[in-house]
């Protein structure tokens, strides 16, 4: 294998499929001794499924669904 200008190189497809990897997937390089191994990579939630992890059940309301969705319509006289 050739590496790039870049410092890319091509993962052949055997080993793409030995070790389960798609495009887009993240791979580590890890150094072992005088060479280095490919291993998948953590995967890492995004910032958004972060946000929605600590945001998941912090609701605290004693309104019910109706009222609260009369709320978002600006229908805010039946509460």
């Amino acid at each position: 294998m050739r590496i790039t200008e870049k410092g890319q190189v091509t993962i052949p497809v055997e080993v793409r499929r030995r070790l389960g990897l798609s495009p887009g997937d993240e791979v580590e390089f890890v150094l072992d001794g005088n060479g280095a191994r490919v291993v998948r990579a953590a995967i890492v939630p995004s910032r958004g499924q972060r946000l929605v992890e600590r945001l998941r059940g912090k609701a605290e309301t004693t309104m019910s669904t109706d009222e609260i969705m009369a709320l978002t319509r600006g229908d805010d006289e039946d509460c």
